[in-house]
């Protein structure tokens, strides 16, 4: 494992720092933080890969720090979730290890579709989902081994949405209301971005000093998040993703 660092000037670090807190604030909120970390990693000059991988250990922090604020004040029960915290982890290391040997370029144009779908799902939300919960439901350990796995293996190996993905799966199959879906999703989210990082860090991508730097303001920022979201609820989080999705779908189709 090689430790790679990156020298730039202070104000650059200092605008690095304020783009990790801002994401870490919107990503605990409705997910997407990484639509504002990676191009701005990209902008002070890193390769794609040491963007993504430095990416994912700033967002360890986010994701870690409103799992933290979640559990702390009893919205999630870690001791109910070791099955689909395992099987999101194993999940996520397969698609990290995938990420060299497949072309994601196919995925990646689907993306955008999902997305908007998403987007659109959580503008009707107060109507569809009494119906969808009447009529589709997954037990504990289906929801661990079919979206546990399948989506942490989308986290490992693209990434984008994987926050409103759990969300809509909590919401639709798991019948858990707003709030309660969103801490349940950073859990895992924090699972699979941790997971991931333990494959990159062996990859010798990782910026170190960016990344903590980084992770630092996400901390910060999660944790102001997951009080807004606490507080605030259905009335932040629905416009939230509802913005977050159709943004990120934007940026996929204006890269393509």
């Amino acid at each position: 494992m090689d430790v790679i660092f990156f020298d730039l000037p202070m104000w650059v670090y200092a605008a690095l720092f304020g783009a990790a807190f801002l994401a870490g604030v919107i990503d605990a909120i409705a997910g997407g933080g990484g639509l504002i970390t990676v191009p701005v990693l990209l902008a002070a000059g890193l390769s794609p890969a040491e963007a993504l991988a430095t990416n994912k250990l700033q967002g360890c922090a986010g994701t870690v720090s409103a799992s933290y604020h979640f559990v702390k004040k009893g919205q999630v029960k870690l001791a109910d979730m070791r099955l689909p915290i395992l099987m999101t982890a194993l999940g996520a290391v397969a698609g990290t290890l995938l990420v060299s040997y497949l072309d994601s370029g196919l995925l990646l144009k689907a993306v955008p579709i999902i997305l908007i779908a998403v987007a659109i799902f959580f503008f009707f939300l107060p109507k569809v989902q009494p119906y969808i919960a009447s009529r589709f439901s997954l037990t504990h350990v289906q929801f661990a081994v079919i979206i546990g796995t399948t989506i942490g293996f989308y986290d490992g190996l693209i990434g984008p949405g994987t926050g409103a993905f759990f969300s809509t799966a909590y919401l639709c199959l798991m019948g858990l209301t707003v709030v309660s879906a969103t801490a349940h999703t950073k859990v895992l989210n924090a699972t699979s971005n941790v997971a991931s990082l333990a494959v990159f860090i062996f990859s010798g991508h990782i910026m170190w000093v960016l990344g903590i730097v980084m992770g630092i303001g996400q901390w910060v920022g999660a944790q102001i998040g997951s009080r807004l979201v606490i507080t605030k609820g259905v009335a932040l989080i629905r416009p939230m993703v509802i913005i977050m999705c159709l943004a990120i779908s934007m940026k996929l189709l204006f890269q393509a």
